[in-house]
């Protein structure tokens, strides 16, 4: 049975920093490119950042230079680093796993950046 768990979110100020992380079972981790999306009420999910299975990492425009995704292949586990978070930054985040055309997504975190 494959999971994906996100955990981390909560509520935070803006400037503030959160660790996103995103426990997995059930598949083969390490052959898995990894990602990240958010989404916010009435928008479409979008990507924040992804890493390959050689740890190439690719980052939305908007959160470049603030953000850092990780993963760590002997705990099957996936990392979001958000600092100098804003109010724009608010929304459910989600993990996702894809290997060819496979593809599972967690349940997600709620991120709220607010004052």
């Amino acid at each position: 049975q494959v999971q994906l768990v996100e955990s981390g979110g909560g509520l935070v100020q803006p400037g503030g920093s959160l660790r996103l992380s995103c426990a997995t079972s059930g598949i083969s981790f390490s052959l898995n490119v990894m990602a990240w999306y958010r989404q916010v009420p009435g928008k479409e999910r979008e990507l924040v950042a992804d890493i390959t299975r050689g740890g190439e990492t690719t980052y939305a425009t908007s959160v470049k230079g603030r953000f850092t995704i990780s993963r760590d292949n002997p705990k099957n586990t996936l990392y979001l680093q958000m600092n100098n978070l804003k109010p724009e930054d608010t929304a459910v985040y989600y993990c996702h796993s894809k290997i060819l055309n496979r593809g599972y997504w967690g349940q997600g975190t709620q991120v709220t950046v607010s004052s």
